[in-house]
């Protein structure tokens, strides 16, 4: 699924693959990626990027003479670059580049979301507008964080899912981000101390990181998909060792979310 390292490596791809290259066409296809937005719109966007922004796991792109849109990746989209010609299993919408080169939008789930807006108006989408704080854009220290979450009695975990409070965490790096700051994810939110949100901070920029430092190849591979590796500390690792203290690797239904953690050196009680 992607999450924020995973969007953020999508923004730079498609600012890459189209700088200084038009669109020259655009194909969308009767789905419900387009569903809520007007498709015809995005069938007439023409000319050279503005912009390639990303806000949490939103994609924001902006062209010239104002035409932009709204991508969100869902659970299964991706953007890739093709050859012309060249088919793409599950494309939903395509973007024709002057170049001969076809940018697919391919979601075999659907879940993902395109939605035309004008360039300068793309900000103020409702979507966009109740995202929380951004951990690469935003200035995110244990200050900040206990101020968005010190009042909450949500279940730690459960809260840094919260998009219009931390923009971008997903399952995945939730989970690692607890794990590398040895907290519980059942701990209510407002149970922590100050040394505590820095650590979580800190842990949170970290696995960020981490998962940008792991995106080399052009094409982001997720983990849920076969034969990609698991390259994370705690997510995926169910009766494993954990890999810094030895203990056992759990995996819970919280929030109806699938959580991972070390009960060993992630000590906290869960409620059944």
């Amino acid at each position: 699924m992607p999450e924020l390292p995973e969007v953020e490596i999508a923004r730079r791809n498609l600012e890459r693959w189209l700088q200084g290259t038009p669109v020259t066409g655009a194909q969308a296809d009767r789905t419900r990626v387009f569903r809520g937005a007007d498709r015809s719109a995005f069938e007439a966007l023409r000319g050279r990027l503005a912009f390639a922004r990303r806000r949490g796991k939103t994609l924001l792109l902006g062209f010239e003479d104002n035409q932009g849109f709204l991508s969100h990746l869902g659970m299964t989209g991706k953007w890739v670059s093709r050859a012309a010609g060249q088919t793409e299993p599950y494309s939903r919408a395509r973007l024709l580049l002057a170049d001969g080169r076809v940018l697919h939008y391919r979601d075999p789930r659907l879940f993902g979301r395109i939605h035309p807006a004008p360039a300068d108006g793309l900000d103020n989408l409702p979507d966009v507008r109740r995202l929380g704080v951004d951990p690469l854009l935003d200035r995110l220290d244990g200050r900040r964080l206990k101020a968005v979450f010190s009042r909450s009695r949500t279940p730690l975990k459960v809260a840094l899912l919260d998009q219009s409070r931390v923009a971008g965490l997903g399952n995945i790096h939730a989970a690692e981000a607890l794990w590398r700051a040895k907290l519980s994810p059942f701990r209510p939110a407002s149970a922590l101390t100050d040394a505590e949100w820095r650590r979580l901070a800190t842990a949170i920029r970290a696995c960020i990181r981490f998962a940008l430092s792991r995106e080399t190849d052009e094409e982001i591979a997720y983990v849920e998909e076969p034969g990609t590796p698991n390259p994370f500390r705690v997510y995926g690792r169910a009766g494993k060792r954990c890999l810094r203290c030895g203990g056992s690797v759990r995996n819970v239904r919280q929030a109806g979310r699938s959580t991972y953690f070390c009960p060993r050196c992630q000590p906290g009680r869960r409620k059944s």
